[in-house]
């Protein structure tokens, strides 16, 4: 089934929460789906469309500095494995690299090994850095320079 990359619009954003658990598993991560994000930064905001609904999506913005940041990125449980993650970075990466970036950057928690891996198999570089969401909530910290 093909699959299409599109903006996202705010119409997307509560398909995916709708299914939000085919995303994200157990995992309830509702509160970080900003419908502000995708309103005022739509042109770096990407859903994977296909016959069967939302496969994937991203929500990102281009910061001040530069820097493509990457809020959020899921694929649907069926989707998986299939390289729509990497198809969704690399859409995202030509946007931001439209609007200026120079580098990518993204978090995750530091037990998420499967985000660390999928980033370092992007290339990214990884570090974790202590208390950056606050006392005691340390992160893992990807970073890529664009070329």
């Amino acid at each position: 089934m093909a699959v299409r990359i599109d903006l996202a619009d705010v119409h997307d954003l509560h398909q995916v929460l709708e299914d939000h658990p085919r995303y994200w598993g157990e995992r309830d991560l509702r509160a970080l789906h900003l419908t502000a994000l995708v309103r005022e930064f739509g042109s770096t905001c990407l859903v994977a469309r296909a016959d069967d609904g939302i496969r994937g999506y991203l929500i990102g913005f281009v910061t001040p500095d530069r820097t493509g940041y990457v809020h959020l990125i899921a694929t649907r449980d069926d989707a998986r494995g299939t390289g729509l993650g990497r198809t969704l970075y690399d859409a995202f990466t030509e946007a931001a690299r439209r609007q200026g970036a120079v580098r990518l950057k993204a978090i995750t928690s530091v037990t998420n090994e499967g985000s660390v891996a999928f980033h370092r198999s992007l290339g990214f570089d990884d570090r974790v850095v202590q208390d950056y969401d606050g006392p005691g909530r340390p992160r893992v910290v990807f970073t890529r320079d664009l070329n």
